[in-house]
């Protein structure tokens, strides 16, 4: 499923574009512990980054366990890397980079938040071995070699970090569908809201105008009862006149 809106999601960010990200970021981390600033911005800009950017964790490149202190060097050090007034020949790149940054260190901030974020950290690494162990069950049972690939540290990190990414890709999409629902039920509630609202106005009108005509139309009924009775009374007048005699002529 495609989220609306260029949203990530975990079937349009396919497996080599991940391998790729992964691979080249691992090795310039590797080649350079601490990253310069283009370097760091076009780590949270390459495709699929907003993908990638989901797990604060990784935006500020910081351990899951890492201490309150921990976390605001990091963030002091990246945001500092990556901010426009320190990039001026890439202003606008590095704003983006900056809020990324900010973004992912306010959200670590919120002790609720930042438990979520390590609680699906915790769910991908429990995932993968559960694969692994699914894995060797399925090889000793068919007599094979119980050898896997994750059971290199660096391929089992990898695996670890993939599933990770799905995980927040999925929540976020939940997230979305769960707001367009209330922003739906919200614009629904207001337009009954108006319809209420113009349903009563339009009531109050019809009784103001009924109250302002109604002296207008009981004098017209009046008139008319007046006007019905005086022809009444005419026509029976006229019916009890005596019919005239003819005088008999006499021969």
């Amino acid at each position: 499923m495609a989220a609306a809106g260029g949203e990530p999601s975990t079937e349009n960010v396919s497996d080599e574009l991940f391998q790729n990200f992964y691979t080249e970021v691992k090795q310039i981390e590797k080649r350079d512990s601490v990253l310069t600033s283009k370097q760091q911005i076009e780590r949270l800009l390459r495709p699929g980054a907003s993908y990638f950017n989901l797990n604060p964790f990784e935006v500020l490149q910081i351990d899951p366990e890492a201490t309150d202190d921990e976390l605001k060097k990091r963030f002091r050090a990246l945001s500092i890397l990556v901010h426009p007034d320190k990039n001026q020949d890439d202003q606008l790149r590095a704003q983006k980079s900056f809020e990324a940054v900010d973004k992912a260190y306010k959200l670590l901030l919120e002790p609720e938040q930042r438990k979520r974020a390590l609680d699906v950290v915790h769910a991908g690494q429990e995932y993968v071995e559960h694969n692994v162990k699914e894995k060797k069950k399925q090889l000793k049972k068919d007599g094979k070699s119980l050898d896997v690939e994750e059971d290199d540290p660096d391929m089992f990190k990898q695996a670890v970090y993939k599933q990770t990414m799905k995980l927040f890709a999925e929540l976020e999409i939940k997230r979305k569908e769960r707001e367009a629902k209330d922003m739906h039920e919200r614009k629904r509630a207001r337009e009954e809201e108006i319809e209420t609202a113009e349903k009563a106005k339009r009531d109050r009108e019809w009784q103001k105008n009924f109250e302002e005509t109604r002296d207008g139309r009981v004098d017209s009924w009046r008139s008319f009862q007046a006007k019905g009775k005086k022809s009444k009374e005419k026509k029976n007048r006229s019916f009890l006149k005596p019919p005239k005699v003819k005088m008999e002529q006499r021969e």
